[in-house]
C-alpha cells in the first residue's frame, strides 16, 4: 500500500513542472511578440497578460516583474545565438568552409527568429541598458575567441589582413537585415514576405561578397 500511494504524490510535483514549463513557454513567445513590436517601454505587462489569456497577477507568479521577463526573453535569444553562431563551431578545416557555414547560420537565424532578432536589435539601438552585463560576460569573451582564430589564419596567410572584428560587424549588421528590416526588404522587392528562396540567394550573395573581400574566393 505504501508503494501505491507514494506514486501518485511521486508524479504531482513532475506533472505541475510541466504545466508551469507550458506557461512560462507561452508567455515568453507572446512577450517576444510584442517586444519586437513595441520595445520594453512601449510594452506593458497587462498587455502580455491579455494576449496569454491569463490575469496579470496570474502572469506575475511566473515571472515576478516585466523587467523580470524582458531579460529572459534577451537572455533566451544570446543562448541561441550564441550556442549555434560561434564561428570557432562551425564545420569544416579551411576558413572559407567555416566561414561559409557561419553566414548561412546568420541568415538562417534571422529567418526562422526574426522577432528575436527584432527585439535584440531595439534592445542594442537604445543603449543596450538592460543587455550590457550579459553580453560582457557572454558575447564578448565568444567573440574574443572567434577574432584569435581570424587573427591565426591571417598570421599562416590564409586570408587578407583585415580587422577580424569588421568582419564580424559586417556579418552581424548584413545578416540580421533580413530580420530587422525585412519589411523594407519586402517592399523593395515587391513581396509580401521572404520566401526561403530570398534567403538562399542573400546567403549566395553574402558568402560571396564577403569571402572574396578577405582573399577566400
Amino acid at each position: 500500500m505504501s508503494s501505491s500511494s507514494d506514486e501518485p504524490s511521486a508524479k504531482k510535483p513532475r506533472r505541475r513542472s510541466r504545466i508551469r514549463e507550458a506557461h512560462e513557454a507561452k508567455i515568453l513567445h507572446i512577450a517576444e511578440e510584442l517586444f519586437s513590436r513595441n520595445g520594453y517601454n512601449g510594452t506593458a505587462i497587462e498587455a502580455i497578460a491579455e494576449h496569454a489569456g491569463m490575469s496579470k497577477q496570474n502572469l506575475l507568479y511566473y515571472f515576478s516583474s516585466k523587467e523580470v521577463l524582458y531579460h529572459r526573453v534577451l537572455e533566451n535569444i544570446l543562448d541561441l545565438w550564441l550556442e549555434k553562431m560561434a564561428l570557432l563551431d562551425q564545420e569544416g578545416e579551411e576558413p572559407a568552409e567555416m566561414l561559409r557555414n557561419y553566414i548561412r547560420g546568420k541568415v538562417e537565424l534571422s529567418r526562422t527568429n526574426p522577432k528575436a532578432s527584432k527585439v535584440f536589435a531595439i534592445e542594442i539601438i537604445n543603449g543596450a541598458p538592460h543587455l550590457k552585463d550579459y553580453l560582457k560576460s557572454s558575447l564578448t569573451p565568444v567573440l574574443e575567441a572567434d577574432v584569435q582564430l581570424v587573427k591565426d589564419w591571417i598570421a599562416e596567410g590564409k586570408m587578407d589582413p583585415i580587422d577580424p572584428y569588421h568582419l564580424f560587424f559586417l556579418i552581424w549588421s548584413s545578416t540580421q537585415t533580413y530580420a530587422d528590416f525585412s519589411s523594407q526588404v519586402e517592399l523593395s522587392l515587391g513581396k509580401g514576405e521572404l520566401d526561403e528562396a530570398d534567403y538562399q540567394t542573400a546567403t549566395e550573395f553574402l558568402t560571396h561578397v564577403i569571402l572574396k573581400g578577405v582573399g577566400l574566393s
